[in-house]
Order: C-alpha cells, then sequence, then structure tokens
C-alpha cells in the first residue's frame, strides 16, 4: 500500500495545534480543578493529558532511536503543570518533526514491538501504527474536550478543516 506522507504531516500539525489549545485552555483552571477527578477514563484533566502524552512517548520510542520514559500505563508522567505542559509541547515539535522525515517506504514497512498494555509481540504496518498515534490523541482529545466543557470552559474550534493554516492555505 502506498501512502502519501502529506497525510502524516498534516495530522502532526493538527496535533500541535490542537496540544497547544488543549494547554491554553487547561491553563485557565487551577491545578485543584485539573486534578479533579471528573470521572473521566484517566479521571481528570491533568492525567487525561498525561496518557495522550505517554501514547505519544510509547509510539515514538518505537518510531524512532529517541528513547522516551513513559512511567507505566495510567501513570502520571509529570504531576507538576508547568513541567507537563513543556514536554508534552516539545513532544509535538517532535511528531512534526518526525512526520517531515517520513517516506511512503518506511511507511509500507511492517514492524514489530512489544505491547506496553499486554507484553504481547505484534507485526502491522507502520502506517497503520503512525494513523493509530494521530487516532489516539485525537480520542483522548476529545474526552479532555468534554471535560472542559463540563467545567464551564469552551476550547473552542477542534475540526481539522478549521485549523488556521489551512484556512490561510484556501482563503480567497
Amino acid at each position: 500500500m502506498q501512502v502519501d506522507v502529506a497525510l502524516f504531516q498534516r495530522m502532526a500539525a493538527y496535533n500541535a495545534w490542537m496540544t497547544e489549545k488543549a494547554y491554553q485552555v487547561a491553563g485557565q483552571m487551577s491545578d485543584e480543578e485539573r486534578k479533579q477527578d471528573r470521572g473521566a477514563f484517566f479521571r481528570s484533566v491533568h492525567s487525561t493529558l498525561n496518557h495522550i502524552l505517554f501514547g505519544d512517548r510509547a509510539w515514538m520510542s518505537r518510531f524512532s532511536a529517541k528513547a522516551y520514559d513513559t512511567n507505566g500505563m495510567g501513570v502520571d508522567i509529570f504531576e507538576d503543570f508547568s513541567e507537563l505542559k513543556a514536554t508534552h509541547l516539545e513532544m509535538s515539535r517532535d511528531i512534526v518533526t518526525f512526520a517531515e522525515g517520513l517516506s511512503p517506504e518506511w511507511l509500507s514497512e511492517v514492524m514489530e514491538w512489544k505491547s506496553i498494555a499486554d507484553g504481547t509481540s505484534r507485526q502491522r504496518p507502520r502506517w497503520l501504527l503512525v494513523m493509530h498515534m494521530f487516532n489516539h490523541q485525537t480520542h483522548h482529545r476529545g474526552q479532555l474536550s468534554t471535560l472542559f466543557t463540563q467545567a464551564g470552559i469552551d476550547i473552542g474550534v477542534t475540526d481539522l478543516p478549521f485549523m488556521p493554516d489551512l484556512i490561510e492555505e484556501f482563503a480567497g
């Protein structure tokens, strides 16, 4: 299967845009509000942000030569919000750089990895795993959007076609 790297480059840009938006909104909350158990799968805004970073680090460790600490599934990587934010924004930049270097050949190869969740070794095409990383981010940002709304904060537009650089690219 031939996959266009532009798709993954766009998703990396979308991830960077939405990660920044999520932290801007989360920054409007007190630390206590961010860490409040709101009944979400990862309990709180803070832990959901940590989980997204966990997923990014787990996959990027597999995709690149760089090792990222994860602390394990469901375990916060950072307790301090400022440290979490700075590291997560840096991770977003790493993902953009990674996507800029992708090739159709690399994406078409099969990758073997060992699951953190159950220890099972699996093999899948790389393009599928890279897409999964982006899908994972989007899924959990959807949960964050709900948590923000429940807290009375509007994250604003989150749809990919309305990402600012796309609007400028196709204007006029």
